[in-house]
């Protein structure tokens, strides 16, 4: 029997092992967490996201293919902090019985009161030190889902969150070299909340928390009004949103467009957002620019 030589025996074991390693199938409710899974999980993990690229959160309607995928998932990613309002009807269509790990878990909330109600702000991924903290909930459950592959998922968790923490004291040092009186900006809506209390930006918006929320006249007035007396000059629209009223606020104002932001939806591959990391470092330095 002729033998392999060491190399090639090598390598065909590690093909085998890799071969048959656990493939773990999961969903994230949005593109922003599904990143997230992808980049811990790497090679261990499938990953569907329900809400697609430049897709809104807020306003997603589940599809029959989402039940099914849910009915057939490992583990189930949601953000939590009531962005996902439509997810508890889908798991109970789907009659999914596994584990709903809440990414945000962990996590100190922001509030806001709307209506005469106090509303739970959701987007605390936009603050990379609360990214952090997703990825290290998510971390911790692919580890539980699959004990066998804890080391892989530990590496890959450990060196993501590097990435992130760079991030993080990247845009904390950019941010902190400009005036506080120009770390303004004009967004679509109150999706910026934990991203400018994390690096000391104001934000201004027409509506609340959520893209569904609309905005009186009176609040637009206001808004306005605001805008002009805190010489506010450039205006950022956001690629999951309806950018007219944001647009027309602006023309009032004289202020410019500074670009697209990318807060809660990624952008398909070829985009300028295709990943978490991308989106944030698109989303800091066209506020940068617009600011300077």
């Amino acid at each position: 029997m002729k033998k392999l030589p060491v190399a090639l025996a090598l390598a065909a074991i590690c093909t085998t092992s890799s071969a048959m390693a656990k493939s773990l199938d999961t969903v994230a409710s949005f593109t922003v967490l599904a990143d997230i899974v992808k980049q811990v999980g790497g090679d261990r993990v499938h990953v569907k996201s329900l809400v697609g690229p430049d897709g809104d959160p807020h306003s997603f309607e589940p599809t029959p293919q989402d039940s099914q995928a849910l009915a057939k998932a490992d583990v189930v990613f949601v953000s939590g902090l009531g962005l996902e309002g439509w997810m508890d009807r889908l798991i109970s269509a789907s009659e999914y019985k596994g584990q709903v790990v809440v990414a945000s878990t962990g996590i100190a909330t922001r509030s806001l009161e709307e209506e005469g109600k106090t509303i739970t702000d959701p987007h605390a991924w936009n603050s990379m030190k609360n990214g952090e903290v997703y990825a290290s909930n998510v971390m911790n459950a692919l580890i539980k889902a699959d004990p066998e592959d804890a080391s892989y998922f530990r590496q890959r968790g450990a060196a993501y969150i590097e990435r992130l923490q760079k991030l993080d004291r990247w845009a904390a040092a950019e941010f902190a070299a400009v005036p506080a009186a120009k770390r303004k900006v004009l967004t679509s809506h109150d999706a910026f909340g934990y991203f400018g209390q994390r690096y000391g930006v104001v934000f201004m918006s027409p509506v609340g928390f959520s893209t569904e929320s609309e905005a009186s006249a009176t609040d637009v007035a206001g808004l306005i009004d605001q805008l002009k007396k805190e010489h506010i000059h450039s205006y950022f629209i956001e690629n999951q949103t309806d950018p007219r009223l944001v647009k027309q606020i602006a023309s009032a104002t004289g202020a410019r467009s500074g670009g697209e932001l990318y807060p809660e939806a990624l952008t398909k591959k070829e985009g300028p957002a295709a990943t978490y990391e991308a989106a944030f470092r698109h989303n800091v330095t066209a506020m940068l620019a617009g600011m300077k």
